[in-house]
């Protein structure tokens, strides 16, 4: 009887901390939704909610990575359960980053819009990227909530699509700074916003990689995809 209450408080525990990374996840969300808004709008308040939002991510993460390290030491789990917390202590830190990275574009949203130049650089055509980048996070967090591998599988083919976007904007961006030497440093800012873009889809990534690792037991970090597709059942 003791062993059955142990083992019931420690699921609870589990659905708590899965609870808590899916609340980090949408609030990650929310974050790069404005980061994109401000983008497209080149709206400062917008800025200022992605600062706003940053600060609510950082403890969160902290918090999360408390209590995972409180049940690690408590319960001294193994196996699957010692693989989860450690996929979610992974998945926690990949969704801090992202926040990160939309934190970064809001700040060179604002630059750009202080030097003057927005309206002169192709800043708009950084929303695809930035909207493809925000559902593949989406689909990620809806894939760890259902341990969903095959979806997973289908995330780490769809960023390679972000990374074409990125290859062809930052030559875009070449050929202005070529044409008008005045908009270099503007164009530097857009470089950095459109790196920030590619991050989040790399770090939606490692979280569809951690999917797989948390239900098939498997690294499949540095395979090829043949090999990863035979890996996922």
């Amino acid at each position: 009887m003791p062993d059955k209450h142990l083992s019931t408080q420690f699921d609870s525990e589990l659905n708590r901390i899965s609870s808590r990374v899916m609340e980090l996840g949408g609030l990650v969300e929310r974050q790069i939704s404005q980061a994109i808004y401000a983008l497209t709008q080149f709206n400062l308040e917008a800025v200022q909610q992605v600062a706003t939002l940053e600060e609510r991510v950082n403890a969160m993460e902290v918090e999360i990575d408390y209590e995972l390290i409180s049940i690690i030491g408590r319960r001294q789990p193994t196996a699957r359960d010692l693989r989860m917390l450690m996929a979610f202590s992974k998945v926690t830190a990949n969704l801090e980053r992202m926040g990160d990275e939309a934190h970064k574009m809001a700040r060179m949203v604002k630059s750009i819009i202080e030097s003057g130049a927005a309206r002169n650089l192709p800043s708009s055509e950084l929303r695809v990227a930035a909207e493809m980048a925000s559902a593949l996070l989406r689909k990620a967090l809806d894939a760890l909530a259902r341990l969903d591998t095959k979806a997973a599988l289908g995330i780490l083919k769809e960023d390679d699509l972000i990374d074409d976007e990125f290859d062809g904007f930052v030559r875009k961006l070449i050929t202005y700074m070529m044409e008008d030497p005045r908009t270099i440093s503007a164009s530097l800012d857009l470089l950095f916003l459109a790196k920030a873009i590619e991050r989040i889809g790399d770090h939606s990534k490692n979280v569809a990689e951690l999917i797989i690792y948390l239900v098939e037991g498997k690294d499949i970090r540095h395979l090829s995809m043949d090999v990863i597709e035979s890996t996922v059942r």
